[in-house]
Parts: C-alpha cells; sequence; structure tokens
C-alpha cells in the first residue's frame, strides 16, 4: 500500500493499532504483543488475541508491519519503514491534539 493510502486509513489511528504498532518496534509475536501493551498501559488495556490476530493480519497485508520468523508455531513481527512513518506521523497528530488541551482541568 503507498503512503498516501495508508494515511487514508490509518489516521487518525485506533488505540489497538497504535499500540501494536508500538509493540512491534521490537521483535514480537501476539501473545508477547499482548502482554506489553497490558505492561505498557498498566493494564488499562488489555487486547484480546481475536483483536490482535485480526490487526496483524490487516496491517501485514497494508505493508506497515512484517512477519520475520515463525518458531514453535508463533510467528514473530516487526514494524516496516513505512508503519514507523505511518506510526510518527500519528504521533505528530496525537502531540497537536495535546497542545489544544493544554490549560483544560
Amino acid at each position: 500500500m503507498n503512503i498516501d493510502k495508508a494515511r487514508q486509513r490509518y489516521i487518525p489511528m485506533s488505540e489497538t493499532m497504535l499500540y501494536i504498532l508500538l509493540s512491534l518496534r521490537e521483535e514480537r509475536h501476539g501473545y508477547g504483543i499482548m502482554q506489553h501493551v497490558k505492561e505498557l498501559t498498566n493494564g488499562r488495556i488489555v487486547l484480546g488475541a481475536g483483536t490482535v490476530y485480526q490487526s496483524l493480519g490487516k496491517l501485514e497485508a497494508d505493508g506497515l508491519i512484517r512477519a520475520v520468523r515463525e518458531e514453535d508455531r508463533k510467528k514473530y513481527y516487526v514494524i516496516t519503514p513505512q508503519g514507523a512513518q505511518i506510526l510518527s506521523e500519528e504521533a505528530a497528530r496525537i502531540r497537536e491534539v495535546y497542545r489544544h488541551l493544554e490549560g483544560i482541568k
């Protein structure tokens, strides 16, 4: 998928996709992603297996992540350069939103 289509599809990004891409800055398998997201969010976000694996399929098909290896029936993924670009743009968008919220209590 080209970068413009990826922007249209993923920005703004759901929390699920955001945390999956954040997790895949390191090589991880599905269960590892679920654990990492739970840890990152102090248990606020608990992703179910169905949600994670459906999202991984979509992200892989769209070229934002890629499978790097399989071991003991576990498929390991990492973010691609295009995925990192989309994640960076989403982070910039979120920072802008927070700037607009400054001063609100």
